[in-house]
């Protein structure tokens, strides 16, 4: 898979696109970035436009939302923001922490200026980490989870 990733990013090169960075100001600092999709004039897709006409109408051919009513506009969209391709960044953020990255790494590549807004905004509960703790405690534990005692309600002792 990472063979063919390069073939195309080979094939298809990054544009470099100018663009703001840091806070929310409008006289914010500025810096260049490749980006791999981009409009056909080799310009910064708004985050709106992927939203209604690439991912919502991709999510819908796929089952996963409702397709476009007849005669409805782009931004009609019956989906959720759960739906939304923001959402990507989202499980992004959760899966790199859950990995055990550190909060101050991600919050830097996410670009956010301090690791509470990524806390806030972009760590959400991920199903694999109930294992995780359980597998955690089990260690501490040692075999005291594994064997339950004799008095224990699920000792095969109690039972009888």
């Amino acid at each position: 898979m990472a063979d063919e990733l390069v073939k195309h990013a080979r094939a298809y090169p990054s544009s470099e696109v100018e663009l703001p960075w840091g806070g929310p100001e409008p006289e914010r600092e500025r810096r260049k970035f490749g980006l791999v999709l981009t409009t056909k004039f080799g310009n910064a897709i708004a985050a709106n436009t992927w939203n209604t006409e690439i991912w919502k109408p991709a999510l819908a051919k796929a089952g996963i939302i409702p397709p476009l009513a007849k005669g409805a506009k782009p931004w009609q969209w019956q989906a959720a923001p759960r739906d939304g391709f923001h959402v990507l960044r989202h499980t992004y953020a959760s899966l790199v922490l859950e990995t055990g990255e550190s909060v101050v790494t991600l919050a830097k590549w996410l670009g956010h200026s301090s690791p509470t807004i990524t806390l806030d905004h972009c760590a959400h509960f991920m199903p694999e980490a109930r294992e995780k703790g359980r597998r955690a405690i089990d260690s501490l534990l040692g075999d005291q989870v594994a064997s339950p005692g004799p008095n224990s309600p699920d000792s095969p002792q109690a039972s009888s």
